[in-house]
């Protein structure tokens, strides 16, 4: 049987992030990351007058932009668990005899569609990164958010932490200003949001719960 430490020192080992601080990525290279989540736009359901500005304006703003950043999409299969509990919760509740075996039906269809059907969800991300030593990096969102250099580095302290912050806060700002003129909304991702994000990108065989972000379905 394989020891379980070993296994675990080289799982560690093959994810180069030293933590998670206040949201913000700390790589073990000193480089940082952000990730905002975004929103969509069925430009099929616009108009194409609407069409050509909602380009435009995307367009205007990846030629302002004096940093690199990078757009990353998640699909995955839907997960109907955390509905059909709330559903199972109303029919525990439910004292109508003739409502408790419309719940049932409905359950059963619900379960029946997604497993025939290919449902999938789709997250969209946009990867924010500083690196005070300059260094670029590229490839999907890992080759982003993770350096090809994994050296270790000291720990970060708190002023410098938060001249990096402020210097991705100033980046963040200019992305979240560029997208509103096309009718996309970003919400920064909170330290829980990201290490639920990594934790499915390192198990993908897991069903866990989809990704929620109130802000961004409120703004």
């Amino acid at each position: 049987m394989p020891d379980t430490k070993i296994k675990s020192k080289a799982t560690q080992e093959f994810v180069p992030i030293k933590e998670v601080r206040d949201g913000v990525i700390i790589l073990k290279d000193g480089s940082l990351r952000v990730l905002l989540m975004a929103s969509s736009i069925n430009l099929a359901l616009k108009s194409q007058d609407e069409q050509q500005a909602i380009i435009g304006q995307f367009q205007n703003f990846l030629n302002s932009l004096e940093f690199t950043v990078e757009f990353s999409i998640q699909s995955r299969d839907l997960d109907i668990r955390p509905y059909i509990a709330l559903l199972q919760d109303r029919y525990a509740q439910e004292l109508d005899e003739l409502m408790k075996i419309q719940i049932r039906e409905y359950m059963a269809f619900i379960k029946d569609f997604t497993e025939r059907a290919n449902i999938m969800t789709k997250n969209f991300f946009i990867v924010v990164p500083y690196d005070p030593a300059l260094v670029n990096r590229s490839g999907g969102i890992l080759g982003s958010i993770l350096p090809k250099s994994s050296k270790g580095m000291g720990p970060l302290a708190d002023e410098q932490f938060e001249q990096y912050r402020t210097q991705l806060e100033q980046r963040i700002s200019v992305i979240e200003q560029g997208l509103v003129r096309t009718g996309v909304r970003t919400v920064k991702l909170g330290t829980e949001e990201v290490i639920e994000l990594f934790y499915k990108l390192f198990n993908p065989g897991e069903l866990e719960k989809p990704l929620q972000v109130e802000q961004l379905a409120t703004k």
